[in-house]
């Protein structure tokens, strides 16, 4: 049941980032300034000791779990290059306005909103608090990527009925992906090297997608200081969920 409301308040972040993107563009600043912290936060403060806990119990070897966070951050570095997934700055798609541009990167967004959803109750198998905070940063980076696409669309001049229709998928899949995870059991091995890959996706995530957004769109001072807060923020939940 746990899994099932985080997975739809990530589906409901998602909408709320894509209504905002119809409307207003200038809102979501902060928001993608504490983002940023949040996915810092979850890496270092949750991802990577939950992972070393499990290797060290388990005496698998930390490597695997290592290879699988190179191989999640390039695959999903590779995947961007195929299909532009993140916007860096709307100039940039100026001369290449085209609609299947929109449509392509809605629907591979629509894959990593399974992934999110599917990672959230992955999480939980390894704990609570694992699970607690992926399920936060999770949340966070679905508003961005609901403003994203549907920002993208527009900016790509898909129609607004096209626009609604991927969208509802990019909201609905993290909650099938939540569903999905329930029928599945990995061994803490295996756990961990599943956290390995999440987490360099997440990273990947981060350092091409909200880090850049945040740059720029607001001051220095208040981007860093809001950044810094959405790592210390994760940093206590893990304390005092007792990881």
């Amino acid at each position: 049941m746990t899994v099932f409301i985080l997975t739809v308040l990530a589906a409901i972040a998602a909408l709320a980032g894509g209504v905002l993107a119809i409307r207003s563009r200038r809102k979501i600043n902060l928001a993608v300034d504490f983002t940023a912290g949040i996915v810092l936060g979850l890496v270092a403060f949750d991802l990577l000791p939950e992972i070393f806990n499990i290797a060290g119990f388990k005496n698998l070897d930390p490597v695997w779990p290592m290879l699988a966070l190179v191989i999640g951050f390039l695959l999903f570095h590779l995947f961007e290059r195929l299909v532009p997934l993140h916007e860096t700055g709307e100039e940039q798609y100026g001369p290449h306005r085209h609609p299947w541009l929109g449509t392509a990167r809605a629907a591979a967004l629509t894959g990593h909103s399974f992934l999110d959803g599917l990672s959230i109750g992955v999480a939980f198998q390894a704990g609570n608090s694992v699970g607690v905070t992926v399920a936060i940063a999770v949340i966070g980076h679905r508003f961005a990527d609901g403003f994203d696409t549907t920002t993208f669309m527009l900016v790509n001049k898909n129609k607004l009925a096209h626009i609604r229709k991927w969208l509802t998928a990019v909201i609905v899949m993290p909650v099938i992906g939540g569903l999905v995870s329930l029928a599945l059991s990995f061994s803490e091995s295996v756990l961990a090297v599943y956290l390995g890959f999440f987490a360099g996706f997440i990273l990947y995530i981060a350092a091409s997608n909200i880090m850049p957004q945040a740059h720029g769109k607001s001051s220095l001072k208040a981007s860093f200081l809001l950044t810094v807060l959405g790592a210390l923020f994760i940093l206590g939940v893990t304390r005092v969920s007792g990881f």
